[in-house]
């Protein structure tokens, strides 16, 4: 089986797909050009199954390279038979291949090797032939000499191996104890102290919590194993029913599992146990991040950006509609109390900061005010609401000031904002990046945003490919605005680098774009034909420079619009979307000699020109009252943001400092296995209060409405016990 022929099947797609799809890579294509500009001839592959085309490929690659390499070494020490041969081949995996490879491995030093380096080697071979009784062969010391070596032959046998594996894998359990010395003062790991999951149904969250404390040397953790059991199937497989080697070679057989084949093995599945769980991780950070970098943008809105804290004060930053800086301050309203002290209304800053405040908003005319859910957030929100109840037109939100310092201490932000200090430059982000949520936060490192799940403890080069990934796959989705999009949106612009960039940001400095065709001579043939339908042109000569259409199918479109007897000039008609609407794209796709995909596609493009996709997601919930956690109350139903999503639930953000979990086991009346087939962040959730501890800051939510009636629940196919109650280790990641 060739290697495309093995892509196709591992993802269950046709050779000819693979063979097109790696062809235009070969020739430059992006993902995000092929799969929006190339559908018919993929037939319609989206950019995630792009994107395992190009992973698997590099994977079978990689494999194919490293049986070459193994039977290379096989062949020039004489050891490649035709059976060996045969077995690598049929290697589909890379740890499958290197089980096959191991007995021939060139071997560090061991008991094994210095048996047959003592001569041995013969004596061991004819134990192993079960026709004489050891006793007979040789003296104590060489039996045990040549015992060293049955044994290592036993734990290299591939197919016993995997025996003993599936039956771990199938039967025990991943077992952990606290260290008798370990210092958990928090209490972070005491789900874990006696703890114990079969490996069938251990949760990935569960895997990565395990490691940590491992790692931290708070757990002692193991996976149990039935000796025994695995030694009788050894026996059963191994030995002759009258061997005379038989309570020999039962010795020989426990040695090689308990000394060798059992540690090698608990470490190979703790090992793939703790990759699958990485992979889940970063699967769900990446899906996290696409739902934030796509959240519905407060568009066309003057806003208040408040950027809370104590001693350093409270810095503000009034924001035009497009984003542009306007004012900066900072005010001190909390500058002598800490976190459990009482407000002072009537203290000379606090007044100073209401006064500031309200000539802003008598100067500015915000309809938003934009608060940070960082330190003296609570306090902030009080002073605000309060505040605007002479302005009943404003409203207020919480926004999340993950990331804003990282942000406001890059070099990015002091080209940005040269003359500005950090703090400052927090409070722009924070407002910046609920005006336009995609175009701030690509500036921030997304493991700065507090979406993730145990994010530092995954392998980081394979998290930030994928993080790269979802963001580029999200900034082509929206596409941007050539004359004002920053250089770090337009790095994630399919086709485009760090030069081209330059030249476009220098050119547009100049005269800005007001045609696509003009970047045709700023930029190669590729470049130009790979980034030029994601970037537009607002108010340009030409109206569909302002479309996802691409420059290529501009004659296919004038011919269409002619077929249909519309002109360009009344693109925003609603005369003209109804005309457009009762086309036949399938009829037109034969009369114009097209196919069916960019035929639709024009169509749907010139329906709704300029269209955001992001503007049919949840608006963010604005506010104009005041909650606290002590005001929550069982059963209180409340409507919240998720902030993110992890394996064990999701975090709510229902207005407070504070968000509040819905356990997995909440999230819907029937069984869920993983969140983010439920939801996903930044959607917009009724959630009920379950309980709350007002000491530690901790509130339970659940999306059941406690009112409605309890179906009756179906058996699954799922063995074993829902998931045990979380102890929220992850918090330290968020």
């Amino acid at each position: 089986m060739t290697i495309i022929e093995n892509i196709a099947q591992s993802l269950s797609l046709k050779t000819s797909q693979i063979q097109i799809v790696l062809d235009m890579f070969e020739e430059g294509a992006t993902i995000p050009f092929i799969a929006r500009y190339r559908k018919e001839q993929t037939g319609n592959l989206d950019e995630d199954q792009l994107r395992s085309i190009e992973q698997t490929w590099k994977y079978q690659n990689a494999l194919q390279d490293r049986k070459a390499s193994i039977l290379q070494i096989l062949e020039e020490k004489k050891l490649l038979t035709h059976e060996l041969k045969q077995a690598i081949d049929e290697s589909q995996t890379l740890a499958n291949l290197e089980e096959v490879y191991r007995p021939y491995k060139e071997k560090r030093k061991t008991k094994a090797t210095e048996a047959i380096a003592k001569g041995f080697g013969p004596l061991a071979d004819q134990i192993w032939e079960q026709k004489y009784d050891p006793a007979q062969l040789a003296d104590a010391p060489s039996l045990e000499q040549a015992g060293y070596i049955l044994a290592e032959k036993i734990s290299d046998r591939a197919d016993l191996r995997k025996m003993v594996r599936e039956y771990i894998e199938k039967n025990e359990s991943i077992t952990s104890m606290k260290k008798k010395d370990a210092q958990d003062p928090q209490g972070i790991y005491q789900n874990y102290y006696e703890f114990s999951n079969t490996l069938t149904r251990l949760p990935s969250h569960r895997v990565l919590a395990l490691d940590r404390a491992e790692k931290e040397k708070i757990l002692t953790v193991s996976i149990t194993s039935d000796v025994d059991t695995l030694q009788a199937l050894l026996q059963k497989k191994l030995l002759k029913p009258s061997s005379p080697s038989r309570a020999y070679l039962e010795a020989v057989i426990r040695d090689a599992l308990v000394r060798l084949m059992l540690p090698s093995i608990k470490r190979e599945i703790r090992s793939e146990l703790r990759e699958k769980a990485h992979e889940h991780a970063i699967k769900g950070f990446a899906a996290n991040l696409s739902h934030l970098l796509m959240a519905r943008p407060l568009k066309g809105q003057v806003l208040l950006s408040w950027d809370p804290g104590y001693v350093n004060g409270c810095k503000l930053a009034m924001l035009s509609a497009n984003g542009a800086v306007l004012d900066t301050t900072v005010v001190f309203p909390f500058r002598f109390m800490g976190k459990n002290d009482e407000v002072n209304q009537e203290s000379r800053d606090y007044l100073e900061a209401v006064k500031v405040t309200k000539q802003w908003i008598r100067q500015y005319h915000p309809t938003i005010v934009v608060i940070g859910n960082g330190t003296a957030s609570r306090e902030s929100e009080d002073l605000i609401a309060n505040l605007l109840e002479d302005y009943p037109d404003i409203s207020y939100l919480i926004g999340s000031e993950a990331g804003a310092s990282v942000y406001s201490a890059s070099e990015l932000a002091k080209e940005e904002f040269p003359d500005l200090p950090v703090e400052k430059r927090s409070a722009i982000s924070i407002g910046r990046r609920v005006q336009d949520p995609l175009s701030e936060l690509v500036k921030i490192d997304p493991q700065s945003l507090g979406i993730g799940e145990y994010q530092h403890d995954v392998p980081q080069k394979q998290l930030r490919e994928t993080l790269d990934f979802a963001t580029d796959k999200a900034v082509n989705q929206v596409g941007v605005n050539i004359n004002t999009a920053s250089p770090s949106l337009l790095r994630h612009v399919s086709g485009l680098k760090k030069p081209q960039i330059n030249k476009i940001v220098k050119a547009r400095d100049t005269h800005p774009f007001t045609n696509r065709l003009q970047l045709e001579k700023l930029l190669s043939a590729q470049t130009y034909q790979q980034s030029i339908g994601f970037l537009r042109i607002l108010n340009g000569e030409n109206p569909l420079d302002n479309t996802g259409i691409h420059p290529e199918s501009y004659e296919l479109t004038n011919r269409l619009l002619q077929e249909a007897h519309l002109s360009l000039s009344d693109l925003h008609t609603q005369s003209f979307k109804d005309a457009l609407a009762k086309l036949d794209a399938k009829a037109l796709a034969k009369t114009l000699e097209s196919d069916l995909y960019t035929i639709t596609d024009i169509i749907q493009e010139l329906r709704s020109p300029g269209l955001d996709p992001r503007d049919k997601m949840d608006a963010p919930i604005l506010k104009k009252g005041i909650l606290k956690i002590e005001d929550l109350t069982e059963g209180m139903e409340l409507q919240g943001t998720i902030r993110n999503v992890t394996s064990f639930g999701a975090f709510v953000d229902i207005g407070l400092h504070e968000d509040g979990l819905v356990h997995i086991s909440r999230l819907c009346n029937h069984f869920v296995s993983d969140p983010n087939e439920v939801v996903h962040t930044g959607q917009i959730v009724t959630v009920y209060v379950v309980d709350t501890d007002v000491a530690r800051k901790r509130i339970s939510l659940t999306m059941i409405d406690p009112s409605a009636p309890v179906p009756e629940r179906k058996p699954h196919n799922r063995k074993g016990k829902h998931p045990q109650k979380n102890n929220r280790i992850n918090r330290r990641d968020r």
